[in-house]
């Protein structure tokens, strides 16, 4: 007797998702058009406006130096420029990947996603207004893209890093969604896709020195004070113990007491944080701290 083989279909990947049909899905919506281009005014305004207008005019807002010894033991990998690149891309193709697959059923989910993406930025520009910072970069533009950096971004706003911000944002914003739609179980590779996309461009940043170790905590705690359901302390502790985990680099040794720094400091904000007052509060003072080179 012969057994019929079932064949398993093949594995969607988000990271095959066409990022330009991607956009094209959502802007073609009349439905989600105007909340997307109000994503992309945030972006602009609280990102790329303020950072600019700081650095033409120099002297309004305080500038901190938010470096830590253990960057030094972190290599400088330019060839992990095209991972820092796709932070937006990643979540750009989730949404094309959701509306592709469900279409008119993911509009609104997707929409709420794009607000809050949106307000992510002026969470983090709440930060930046009143105190930016910097880390030591180098001038490197062996590689097109690191030029293209260095012309867009005046490296004024490192903590908290938007980055990861954004990437913690996408993965779990994406289970959130599925979860919104009855399908968070059938599609949990992508969703642990996403989650380790998201870690491989937190990586990423310290990789090409535009990021500190001291940054890292900051985003990780100001997404549990600004998203505490979907990224309570649990979450953030799991993700901080995936960092570098599987890295050839840093070593072993360095890479545990990178994760073991970027874990103190998150749970040192989380706790000053539960003496009440401003969830920003905590960043100023280690900001503060810095300055006055604690």
């Amino acid at each position: 007797m012969t057994r019929a083989i079932t064949e398993q279909p093949a594995l969607e990947l988000l990271s095959s998702e066409s990022v330009p049909m991607s956009l094209v899905r959502i802007l073609s919506r009349p439905y989600l058009r105007t909340t997307a281009l109000l994503c992309l005014a945030s972006i602009f305004r609280n990102f790329f406006f303020l950072q600019w207008r700081s650095a033409f005019l120099p002297g309004r807002i305080p500038v901190s130096r938010a470096d830590h010894p253990l960057d030094s033991r972190i290599p400088f990998w330019p060839c992990k420029v095209d991972t820092y690149i796709d932070f937006v891309a990643l979540w750009v193709r989730s949404l094309g990947f959701l509306l592709r697959k469900f279409g008119n059923r993911a509009q609104e989910p997707v929409r709420n996603f794009l607000e809050e993406m949106g307000g992510l930025y002026a969470h983090a520009a709440d930060v930046y207004r009143q105190n930016l910072s910097t880390t030591k970069r180098p001038f490197y533009i062996g590689r097109p893209r690191f030029l293209l950096i260095h012309l867009v971004d005046p490296h004024l706003m490192c903590v908290p890093s938007l980055h990861v911000l954004v990437v913690t944002r996408s993965y779990t914003g994406f289970a959130e969604m599925l979860k919104s739609l009855g399908e968070e179980g059938r599609f949990a590779s992508q969703i642990e896709e996403l989650r380790r996309d998201a870690l491989a461009i937190t990586e990423a940043v310290l990789y090409i020195k535009q990021h500190s170790v001291n940054c890292i905590p900051a985003a990780l705690y100001a997404m549990s004070a600004i998203d505490p359901e979907h990224f309570p302390p649990a979450e953030a502790e799991s993700f901080i113990s995936g960092i570098f985990c599987d890295a050839k680099e840093p070593q072993e040794g360095d890479a545990a007491e990178i994760r073991g720094q970027i874990l103190s400091l998150y749970r040192r904000f989380l706790a000053e944080s539960k003496t009440g007052g401003d969830w920003k509060e905590p960043l100023f003072n280690f900001l503060k701290e810095l300055d006055k080179g604690g």
